[in-house]
Order: C-alpha cells, then structure tokens, then sequence
C-alpha cells in the first residue's frame, strides 16, 4: 500500500489577477479552491492515474470537513486524524503572465501532544513490510521537528519505505533516521547542506551529504531545468521539453507522485525519474494545483531528456 501523509494541510484558494501591483486593490478574474497539502497532492495525482493509496493526515474544524468532502469527491482514499483546530486556509495570486504569482501560508492550527499522539498510534497500527509511505510537507504548531524521524523509525522499522519531502531543521533532524529517499528542491538541499545547487551538476556532491546521513535515494527537483537522482553510486539526470507555465505551484510534489507511480510499476530508477519529471512538468502546465491526466504525463514523458553523470 502507498500512504501519503500530510500534518498541516490546507484549503488553497488561488485569486488569477490582470497583473500584481502594490497599494491597488485586485480584482480577481478567477478564483479556484484545491485540497492543499504536499500528501494530498500526491494522492490526487496517483489516484488520478488509477494507483491506489489511502491519505493520512491531521484535519479540523469546518475547512477540514470541507477537504475531506472534497477528496472523497475525487475518490481519494482518506483515513484522517481529526483534531480541535481549525485546518488552515493558503492564498495564492497569480497572473497571466506564465511563472509570477505570491503566495502566503498560514501556520496552521495548533496540534497537540496528545492529537500528535493518536497520529502516531494509528501509523503504528497501519505500517508494514514492503509498504511505501510519502511523508511531506510542513509542520503545524505544536509538533515537534524530530517527529518525522519517528515516523519514518516506525515505517521502516516494520519494513516499509519512508519517502520524505520537507526542509529546513525538520528535514536534517528526519534524515538522522534514515529515509528511502529524500526530495528537497534545489533551495532546500543548499540550505539544509551549504552547497549551492544551480544545476544538475551540482547534485552529485550535495547528494553525499545526504548519503552519508543514511538516506538510500536523493531526488533534487530543479523547476525548469527538470530533476536529478542520485542513488550514491550513480546520478541521473531528466530535463523535459519546454511547455507553457501556468502555475509552478504543487509541481514538485506532482514529481514525487511520479516518481512513486515508477517504484509501484517496478520500473527502473531513471525512468521513475522520467515519470517523476513529466508529472511536475505537466502539473506546472496547469492552473493551480490541478492533476494532470494520465495521458498527458505518459506524453511528455516520452520527450523527457535524461543522462548519467
């Protein structure tokens, strides 16, 4: 079974504007509203392409009700731990000029030890052998940062694969656990290690630092300039053909999705870095957080570029 797990979601309201200027008042031409959250993105996407996987995560008050509404409505899979708070609201304005837009997160509600708690019982009682579970995003308030290298103890400690997407402190004090696989961008694998990242090339060193922390696999999205994939042996790159921005939003989480929708198919590690890299292309495509449709990945995978370094 593939899991997504995901603490601090969010309903995401995206406001397209004419253009983004300071002082003035905006007046939306379009207003959209998705299930936000890097695990709910994820599940989107794989139960979009017919993969299946069962949602995880905290929700509460009216906004959580209306997520979890929704992605019953999209046919994701959900197995939510309810909490007191209310679950946060993300705005993004965005423009029709391709790539520009603000976006501002709240912090979300405040978790406690006893809701992170029943959390943590309730993957204990799912985690087994060979299950893969992608853990992502950022934490509410109230949790701890060591709490996703507990997570990740217990998923692998039964045998499965703990997939982490974070940054900052949470990121390096989860890697102390040892994840399967990490995806930072190319900001968050140069803050979490020092070394700049600017393009694929420089992966190979950054990936070490990783390597040497335990982690098996390291997947740097690079945004236009695609991904690459270093297994400690061997780095891969994967560049795909130019489309048109919509919106860069949800992309990378759209390449993780990809990337898992490869490990599910058995299929080797640089052609799940070619799903990984038309998955957040095509997400990118489109206004949004919306998924791209099956076909459409398994098209511009087809023109995906890639190499060893």
């Amino acid at each position: 079974m593939i899991y997504t797990l995901t603490l601090n979601p969010a309903l995401d309201l995206e406001f397209t504007v004419g253009e983004i200027s300071y002082d003035h008042v905006l007046r939306a031409e379009q207003v959209r509203a998705d299930c936000g959250g890097k695990g709910f993105n994820i599940a989107r996407a794989l139960t979009e392409w017919g993969v299946p996987s069962l949602a995880q995560g905290l929700l509460g008050g009216k906004t959580g009700e209306r997520l979890h509404a929704e992605l019953g409505r999209l046919g994701v899979r959900t197995d939510f731990t309810w909490i007191i708070g209310e679950t946060r609201t993300n705005i993004a304005i965005v423009t029709n000029q391709p790539g520009k837009y603000i976006k501002v997160n709240q912090p979300g509600p405040v978790v406690s030890a006893l809701e992170a708690g029943e959390l943590l019982e309730k993957i204990g009682s799912l985690a087994k052998h060979g299950d893969v579970w992608a853990i992502t995003g950022s934490l509410p308030p109230g949790v701890e940062p060591h709490v996703y290298a507990e997570i990740i103890q217990v998923v692998q400690g039964a045998g499965g694969r703990a997939l982490l997407d974070a940054d900052g402190d949470t990121l390096v004090q989860a890697c102390q656990a040892r994840p399967y696989l990490v995806k930072p961008n190319a900001l968050e694998a140069s803050q979490a290690t020092g070394i700049e990242v600017r393009s694929a090339k420089d992966v190979g060193s950054v990936a070490q630092y990783f390597h040497r922390m335990g982690v098996e696999l390291v997947l740097i999205t690079l945004g236009e300039q695609g991904a690459a994939l270093s297994d400690g042996d061997n780095t891969w790159w994967a560049e795909a053909p130019v489309v048109p921005v919509s919106s860069p939003i949800g992309a990378g989480d759209a390449a993780l999705a990809g990337f898992i929708w490869g490990l599910s198919q058995g299929e080797r590690l640089e052609a799940a870095l070619q799903l990984a890299v038309a998955s957040g292309t095509a997400s990118a495509s489109l206004p949004g957080t919306a998924v791209a449709g099956r076909e459409l990945v398994l098209k511009i995978a087809r023109e995906v570029r890639w190499g060893q370094f």
